[in-house]
């Protein structure tokens, strides 16, 4: 299953962003190509409040006519003591067009135009290390 990508949106997203998800569709079999709505969840099985790890990020596309969406890209990590949980990290909201940090709120177009690209260079490098494993769900 390969995704065609509408390339106007709000945010720029780098190729190799693009080239990663339509490789982890590829794996799938079958794909389901009658949905219209994808979740991608990367995990590192060994993130935890204790020990720490790779935030799990979650990627939500969406195809409202003929050319696939985001809808956002967000961040996870534990925080809260003495009952660590998942909340937003960051989260990169293309339907808004925001991009929200735990520390700083919802950001400027500048700083969350920064945010953004420093956020998925490093996933990306992540991605390419092999830490985290997938989980696809179609709706």
């Amino acid at each position: 299953m390969k995704l065609t990508f509408d390339r106007s949106q709000c945010f720029v997203v780098p190729d190799a962003l693009l080239s990663i998800l339509n490789s982890t569709l590829a794996e799938l079999t079958p794909p389901d190509t009658n949905s219209d709505t994808i979740i991608l969840n990367f995990r590192d099985p060994d993130y935890s409040a204790d020990d720490g790890g790779f935030h799990p990020v979650e990627i939500r596309l969406v195809k409202p006519h003929e050319f696939w969406q985001f809808a956002y890209i967000t961040d996870f990590s534990f925080q809260g003591l003495p009952y660590p949980e998942l909340v937003v990290d960051i989260d990169v909201c293309f339907i808004g067009e925001q991009v929200y940090s735990i520390y700083g709120g919802w950001l400027d177009k500048t700083s969350g135009e920064e945010l953004k690209e420093l956020f998925l260079t490093n996933f990306i490098s992540y991605v390419e290390m092999e830490v985290f494993k997938v989980e696809v769900t179609f709706h």
